[in-house]
């Protein structure tokens, strides 16, 4: 009876201790020392890769946001700022969801197959509503109608995918350079700059593939919008 006690106390003591030092080396060793490294090695991702402008955080350079006017009395969806560059459509899950807008709750793609609303592989001219084909051509003629400046109109053909489409996630904060250079005219006109002076700083905001060979080169649109911002302050 008193060696079966003494061994369960025994047991019960070596447990404890066991647990005692794996929680001091799992539970504060070792997150100080990941914490540290981070902070040390690696402090703007390990922050959330927060943008600053004008002495505060404005957003992050991995999530996108939305430029739009105040919402007016009757309206059910804001109308885009154009004096903006506009990031990718903010789809996300679709355009009842709770993700539109660039919005925080919930991220995933819309679900529809490559091929929703499309007749022999091709969009008809007036596929039928809630359909790919529908989202798509909408957005096209946004971004024509939009776009088109005096001096300057953009042909159908010559929008690119990602102005049309959302992400997968429906965050994308980055656009095609082709994008951005779609833009260049109206944002020019809606600020006052020339056009020369806007297609420069598209430029200096082009980052290249990831290591040179992964990903596709893209802009950040909030980074971008921060730039013009005080490029028209300077005017």
């Amino acid at each position: 009876m008193n060696n079966s006690v003494t061994n369960t106390a025994r047991l019960l003591g070596a447990g404890l201790r066991a647990l005692l030092v794996l929680t001091l080396v799992t539970g504060v060793i070792y997150p100080l020392v990941i914490t540290g490294i981070a902070q040390g090695l690696f402090h703007d991702k390990a922050n959330g890769s927060e943008i600053e402008a004008d002495g505060k955080v404005v957003g992050s350079s991995l999530i996108g946001q939305s430029y739009n006017l105040p919402l007016k009395k009757g309206q059910e969806t804001p109308a885009a700022d154009l004096k903006w560059f506009q990031g990718r459509p903010a789809n996300g899950l679709g355009t009842n969801s709770v993700n539109t807008q660039y919005k925080l709750i919930l991220s995933g793609a819309t679900n529809l197959s490559a091929d929703s609303g499309a007749v022999n592989g091709k969009c008809p001219d007036k596929p039928d509503d809630g359909t790919l084909c529908a989202q798509v051509l909408a957005a096209k003629d946004a971004v024509v109608k939009d776009n088109s400046v005096p001096g300057y109109t953009v042909k159908p053909s010559e929008v690119p995918a990602d102005a049309v489409t959302s992400s997968g996630s429906g965050l994308d904060p980055a656009i095609s350079p082709a994008y951005a250079e779609l833009q260049v005219h109206r944002v020019a006109a809606k600020n006052g700059l020339s056009v020369s002076a806007v297609e420069k700083l598209v430029k200096d905001h082009t980052e290249g593939r990831t290591l040179g060979f992964m990903g596709e080169p893209r802009v950040n649109v909030l980074e971008l919008n921060i730039a013009l911002k005080d490029l028209a302050a300077k005017k």
